[in-house]
């Protein structure tokens, strides 16, 4: 199996011209086709249908290394980008359903379900030939290789037998002969083609190097047959040694080992610190001279005249230097610190045992702990047998005021979502959100007719969401019930870390808006209408972010009531943060106000939202 295998894998190789660097993905796609492939162990079956019971398809199946176009619709920059750019395809992906291209021009691989093949071209054997077997070397192991005997008494080799004890040697009998090719003298060059190593590489003589053998050729053998006997190499005199028998080659004095390949090049240059003149003695700290650059920094970019100065700014003497960096030293003013917390904090544990021995984090895993009971997570029942449970842990943060000053300790209990199995504890995932251009036309349209626009906030969104699956997950670390330490916990309402957490809120949400009588919009599904007379209110949902507006204060009002006997909710008041923009309202100048990243000016929302519609 592993031949055929390996067979496959050269195979792919070889018919795109691929360099040997990618034998990782063509033995991923040569395995991906084994195992779809007949074979006789399994009676003509394939490993496939062994596996999964199901018979594999054929149709998405394309050549390796050919050229291909995935849709990069979703990725381009703007409109007038390429929608599509010419890739080679390295396989499939073992996690997505779709393709895995090599963009050459940017080393990127691209995974993409909508990709148009060209199985005709393969664009690396346009680029360059075949691979040259050198580029295979770093798949060889560090064996060593056969080395071809050099000829006697040459110039250069440490450890090589003098020309007269292989004289001796091949005047002994015919089977003491070295064979080099056709019974050729030891001292006749190697055959063409033969690897033959430099000195420096050469083993030492008497070393258990292995010698392959050439076969013998057989007495009546015509003579046509024989290879002409190369030009013997002149060797330089050497001093008679008396002639012997050579049964056991004579030991030699081990050669003194060569110099390293790789020795580290001279040292041309030292730097050291400058010493005073000879004679003078060095001057007075308090008297040294700063030390300048002589590059001035440019100043730095956006900034016009100095950083913009905030509303807190306390007034301080500016700081006088050299460079050209602009402060908010150097204009003058300073930013007051936040404000300081009365009480040291507990630092965030690294462990649950830490945490339990903190009275401050204790109190915040209860909280965390006693909310989940009340609003029904989860059932202790027995472990079922080869069931998968997914772990947890617990997650530690402070949450702070928007002053500085510290609000609460934070515990909570999320499961490791990747320990979840596809098919088994969780199918879709995908929960939609609201589109920024949706955002945009009903905060114009709101503020347009002077609407109310509201801010809420959904207290533990996720929790609130009913799994449609069957999880079954750990009990918490530190709250294990006693009674049964090795029952485990079955879902009821989904938690945060669960693959298919967000989904499953964003169903029960809208089903519970569905049955107040909001509809959803046709053109983003996170936009809810109600319609009744000549009331009506728009909701946007943004995973738990929500913003609500209504064609009357008394009706927003109501919406907001009926919300809160449903969900945890929390209305923050009218809109002023929602999805990095800051909005801000004023009725007397212009009617609404939005700064897209703090310290950029503000610009007015309809100049804003004709840009973006509209670029110039």
């Amino acid at each position: 199996m592993i031949r055929t295998t390996n067979n496959v894998t050269r195979t792919l190789l070889f018919q795109a011209s691929m360099p040997p660097s990618y034998w990782a993905d063509a033995l991923a796609t040569a395995t991906l086709l084994l195992n779809r492939l007949p074979t006789k162990t399994l009676h003509m079956s394939t490993p496939f249908f062994a596996l999964y019971g199901t018979h594999p398809s054929y149709h998405n199946l394309r050549a390796f290394g050919c050229t291909c176009y995935p849709n990069l619709t979703a990725t381009t920059p703007h409109k007038l980008a390429p929608r599509s750019a010419l890739c080679v395809f390295i396989g499939y992906s073992p996690d997505h359903k779709g393709y895995r291209c090599l963009d050459l021009a940017t080393s990127r691989v691209i995974v993409s379900r909508h990709v148009v093949f060209d199985e005709t071209t393969f664009p690396f054997s346009l680029r360059r030939s075949s691979p040259p077997p050198q580029e295979l070397d770093f798949l060889t192991n560090d064996d060593p290789l056969p080395v071809f005997p050099l000829p006697t008494g040459t110039p250069g080799l440490a450890g090589t037998v003098p020309a007269s004890t292989s004289r001796a040697c091949s005047q002994t009998s015919p089977s003491a002969t070295p064979l080099t090719g056709l019974g050729a003298p030891a001292s006749r060059s190697p055959p063409p083609g033969f690897p033959v190593l430099s000195p420096l590489l050469a083993p030492v003589t008497g070393s258990r190097t292995p010698v392959p053998r050439a076969p013998s050729v057989p007495q009546g053998a015509p003579a046509a047959t024989q290879v002409p006997p190369a030009p013997p190499v002149q060797a330089p005199p050497v001093p008679a040694a008396p002639q012997a028998p050579c049964l056991v080659p004579e030991p030699v004095a081990p050669p003194a080992p060569p110099a390293p390949y790789f020795s580290k090049p001279p040292v041309t240059h030292v730097y050291s610190r400058r010493l005073p003149a000879s004679g003078s003695s060095a001057a007075p700290a308090s008297e040294a001279p700063p030390r300048r650059s002589s590059i001035v920094p440019s100043p730095p970019r956006y900034v016009k005249h100095g950083p913009p100065v905030l509303t807190t700014a306390v007034p301080i003497p500016p700081v006088a230097n050299s460079h050209g960096m602009a402060t908010r030293g150097k204009s003058g003013y300073r930013q007051p610190r936040l404000a300081l917390h009365t009480e040291a904090l507990s630092p965030v544990p690294r462990s649950c045992r830490d945490a339990l021995a903190n009275p401050h984090w204790r109190r915040a895993m209860e909280e965390e702990h006693a909310a989940l009971l009340d609003n029904h997570t989860w059932d202790l029942v027995p472990r079922p047998a080869k069931a998968n449970v997914v772990t947890g842990k617990w997650i530690f943060k402070h949450k702070f005021h928007a002053d500085g000053s510290l609000d609460r300790y934070k515990a909570r209990w999320v499961l490791r979502g990747f320990t979840q199995r596809p098919g088994v504890d969780y199918d879709e995932t995908f929960s939609p959100v609201v589109k920024p251009a949706t955002v945009r036309t009903v905060l114009t349209l709101a503020h347009s007719r002077d609407w109310p626009i509201h801010q809420l906030d959904v207290k533990n969104a996720f929790l609130h969401g009913t799994l449609s699956e069957t999880v079954y997950c750990s009990q918490p670390t530190g709250f294990a019930n006693p009674a049964f330490p090795e029952h485990v916990y079955k879902l009821n309402k989904s938690l945060y870390g669960l693959k298919q957490a967000p989904r499953a809120w964003y169903s029960r949400f809208a089903t519970y808006l569905l049955s107040l009588g909001f509809t959803e919009a046709k053109s983003d599904t996170s936009l809810f209408i109600h319609r009744r007379g000549t009331e009506t209110v728009y909701l946007l949902l943004y995973v738990d972010d929500i913003v609500l507006t209504a064609s009357s204060q008394q009706l927003l009002l109501r919406v907001i009531a009926a919300l809160k006997k449903a969900f945890a909710m929390k209305d923050l008041g009218p809109l002023h943060h929602f999805l990095g923009v800051a909005v801000q309202r004023h009725r007397d100048t212009h009617p609404l106000t939005a700064a897209i990243h703090p310290g950029h000016s503000r610009t007015p929302w309809y100049e804003w939202l004709q840009s973006l519609l509209y670029p110039r």
